[in-house]
């Protein structure tokens, strides 16, 4: 799954990356970005030759909700199930978008501690998840904008972590995935796979933890402090 992640690039080098027009919104770098909160979406609508830049609420409202509170369970969707579920089916077909990202996190259990541990792809390189977008109007008349990232089976790296990664799309897919028409569903889901190029794991603080906490310092590499010696024989 893909439940917290990282986006510590500015606005404008999101711009010149994903080849989106600039616009009068801006915002700070992030380091704990988490479920229901206005994250930065990359997308296409119809009759919209050019790529538009939007910040979305992170969980999934679908367009027939009655709850918004579905929105907790639906931050993420499996990529095998995509064209089934409910929730997915319809934005699978014509609202796919680009969630960018510079690194996400899971956590390793180590005995009593759950160990938070930060991913990047190469370097700590801008990549994009593989997300959908939906539209829902509250009772109000409010229309509210949310998204979801997609997850697949991990790679060798995320398998000691988890059973499922986020879906991690290569630049040369990006046109494909974004057009808003309906299309070859084959092509796009095959786009759904585990990464296979350079990644690299680190330990990070247990700071992570608290949703609160949204700074460099959040994803910094740590040294994990070894078992007491005692402790090797038990």
């Amino acid at each position: 799954m893909c439940g917290r992640y990282r986006l510590s690039r500015r606005k404008q080098i999101l711009e010149e990356r994903f080849d989106v027009p600039p616009d009068a919104d801006d915002w700070s770098p992030r380091y704990n970005i988490a479920p229901t909160q206005p994250v930065p979406v990359i997308r296409k609508k119809p009759n919209q030759a050019v790529r538009q830049l939007s910040r979305l609420r992170w969980g999934l409202i679908p367009s027939w909700a009655t709850d918004p509170a579905i929105g907790y369970k639906t931050i993420n969707a499996r990529s095998e199930t995509v064209t089934t579920t409910a929730s997915f089916r319809d934005p699978f077909r014509s609202q796919r978008c680009l969630i960018p990202a510079d690194g996400f996190y899971e956590w390793q259990k180590n005995g009593k501690i759950k160990q938070p541990y930060c991913f990047e792809v190469a370097g700590g390189e801008l990549f994009a998840f593989a997300g959908l977008w939906d539209q829902w109007t509250d009772p109000q008349g409010k229309v509210v904008e949310t998204c979801t990232i997609l997850t697949t089976t991990p790679n060798s790296l995320l398998a000691g972590f988890h059973d499922r990664m986020p879906v991690i799309l290569r630049p040369g897919d990006y046109d494909r995935w974004l057009s808003p028409k309906p299309g070859d569903t084959d092509t796009v889901m095959r786009m759904l796979v585990p990464y296979t190029e350079s990644m690299r794991s680190y330990p990070v603080s247990m700071r992570l933890n608290q949703v609160q906490n949204d700074d460099e310092d959040c994803a910094k590499p740590i040294e994990l402090e070894a078992p007491p010696q005692g402790r090797l024989f038990a």
